[in-house]
């Protein structure tokens, strides 16, 4: 009884100085699970030129995610896991254990307006994400495939209005941790957001620093959505890289690579979708494709949903300026074309 009183009396103090109970602490796990068949008409698995589909008249595994996340009034932590040829490919840079940490951050904010993150997390650059089930075209874009994934660092979070700022300090791109030897540089993120509404927003991202092989890297890129209707929203990324390589105790004169993507995205119903994805990715330097110059990717994408089921079945076209694929013989040639079948569970 003593006990029960103290407690009313206490809520009685509380209530006088207009004090709001915090929320009590929640906790929270989801997860995903994919595979897929893909056929390349030319029968060369080689001719994947992005991330996470390189097989030939293959059924493939993808990824088994779990992501815990535990939030209070000030404090949220989140442990990101995934198993699998699509983990790993995303955690290139690590080995063992280590290589299932796809996210692993604990966040701090002092207040609604304000927020510090350390640790590491997905990147903020580009539209794609590596969890299959937050795309609606299965198959990755060259923008998405050349970078970066993650950054392992520490960031701050601010919100004004419509606007919000975030900068950072991270290791060299994708680097969970910097090997003995190499050159432990730090990179600067930044993103600048606009939300003008539900329906529109902007988000221009940049990333600039030395990677661990003291090649001076920037890019920026900028991501717009738009909710024209209920049916139908668009998506735009554009992304340009500029490297400067250390050679004969002197850096090189800037290479780049650029590249830009539309996605137009239509819901005639809440079981069926249709994306369309149309890519230009240039690279005149060899940077990140093999033979060099441009690639015009066409991918046409369906979306059959139940639940936390998708389906989808997808046709891409990858057309070259360049011998960047091959034929049955394995003979160079400037075209490429695939189908995948596609199935996702997410909860």
């Amino acid at each position: 009884m003593a006990t029960a009183g103290l407690f009313m009396i206490c809520n009685v103090f509380a209530g006088t100085s207009d004090s709001i109970p915090a929320p009590a602490p929640s906790f929270s796990i989801t997860g995903s699970a994919d595979l897929y068949y893909r056929y390349d008409f030319a029968k060369m698995a080689d001719n994947s030129r992005t991330s996470f589909t390189g097989t030939h008249d293959q059924f493939a595994l993808g990824m088994a995610s779990v992501k815990f996340e535990h939030k209070t009034s000030k404090v949220d932590m989140v442990a990101d896991l995934g198993f699998g040829k699509r983990a790993s490919d995303f955690a290139y840079n690590d080995g063992g254990l280590l290589s299932a940490v796809k996210q692993l951050y604990i966040s701090y904010s002092p207040s609604s307006t304000v927020k510090f993150t350390a640790g590491t997390w997905a990147t903020h650059v580009g539209y794609e994400l590596v969890d299959p089930q937050l795309n609606r075209n299965y198959s990755m874009s060259y923008m998405f495939t050349n970078g970066p994934f993650t950054h392992t660092g520490v960031k701050a979070d601010f919100t004004f209005g419509k606007s919000g700022v975030m900068v950072g300090l991270a290791n060299p791109t994708d680097m969970r941790v910097v090997p003995a030897g190499v050159m432990n540089n730090k990179f600067f993120i930044g993103q600048y957001s606009y939300a003008a509404s539900d329906n529109f927003k902007a988000y221009l991202n940049f990333v600039a620093g030395k990677g661990t092989d003291t090649t001076k890297i920037n890019q920026t890129d900028l991501v717009l959505t738009s909710k024209i209707s209920s049916k139908f929203g668009i998506g735009f990324n554009a992304t340009v890289n500029s490297s400067k390589f250390w050679k004969n105790k002197k850096y090189t004169d800037a290479m780049s690579w650029w590249g830009s993507a539309l996605y137009l995205n239509f819901d005639p119903s809440s079981i069926f979708g249709l994306t369309l994805r149309g890519e230009y990715f240039s690279d005149k330097n060899s940077i990140k494709i093999p033979a060099g110059g441009n690639v015009f990717a066409t991918t046409l994408s369906a979306n059959f949903k139940v639940d936390g089921f998708i389906f989808i079945p997808e046709l891409r076209l990858d057309n070259s300026n360049k011998l960047n694929f091959f034929d049955k013989d394995g003979k160079g040639k400037k075209s490429a074309a695939s189908l995948i079948f596609a199935a996702i569970y997410a909860f």
